[in-house]
């Protein structure tokens, strides 16, 4: 999946990971938006200390994760965070602090997570993995691919009901795919919904995606 950690500056690749044992670390709302909060948080080639000591005399406030930001390590292109697992499509923007970007974001997780609820010990299955984005069909299906994760899994009835997915953003608010994600190729809301929401084809393309998705 990743490549010694050579990873390339300006590419896009999906990164996930999934937690020990398929324990639901997210089912507590308050869980998922703690890994939000440090996803959001360790985005930032500035900061200077860790989460926990950062928030320790002072209450953060989230930023949406899907919106650009100044200083930023990558550049989020869509998310969902599921009950035991999380998918991101990220766009490199420092390739030298990447790895340590999501190994911040798992380590602060875990961390705060033992302390809760008293244990201890590693939280996610291994290391994350990273699958290059290497063309625009990849790109389209990777992104369906997360926003569809909540509806797959039978959680929700429609995916912009999931709480922890950048897809109610994408077809909300029509600033996001006109200017902020060129990289994303249908830049209109409908059709996007259109192409997210098409579960016959989806379905009977998932062998294929799933291949697209994870090698």
């Amino acid at each position: 999946m990743r490549r010694k950690d050579k990873f390339i500056e300006g590419e896009i690749y999906h990164v996930f990971n999934k937690s020990i044992s398929n324990f639901g670390i997210f089912k507590d709302l308050n869980n998922g938006q703690r890994f939000l909060n440090v996803v959001e948080y360790y985005n930032n080639r500035l900061i200077a200390k860790s989460f926990s000591q950062f928030i320790f005399k002072k209450e953060y406030k989230y930023k949406n994760i899907i919106y650009p930001k100044e200083f930023a390590l990558v550049k989020i292109l869509s998310y969902c965070i599921m009950p035991d697992h999380y998918h991101f499509l990220l766009k490199i923007i420092r390739n030298h602090t990447f790895s340590k970007f999501i190994s911040d974001v798992e380590n602060s997780f875990t961390r705060y997570f033992n302390i809760k609820f008293d244990r201890k010990g590693p939280l996610w299955q291994n290391s994350f993995k990273a699958v290059e984005i290497r063309s625009n069909e990849q790109l389209l299906h990777v992104s369906r691919y997360i926003h569809l994760n909540p509806t797959t899994n039978r959680l929700v009835n429609k995916p912009e009901d999931w709480i922890f997915s950048s897809y109610k953003d994408f077809i909300s608010n029509k600033i996001l795919l006109n200017n902020f994600m060129k990289e994303i190729s249908i830049d209109d809301i409908d059709d996007y919904k259109k192409f997210v929401e098409n579960n016959v084809e989806y379905q009977r393309d998932l062998k294929h995606i799933k291949k697209l998705i994870f090698e």
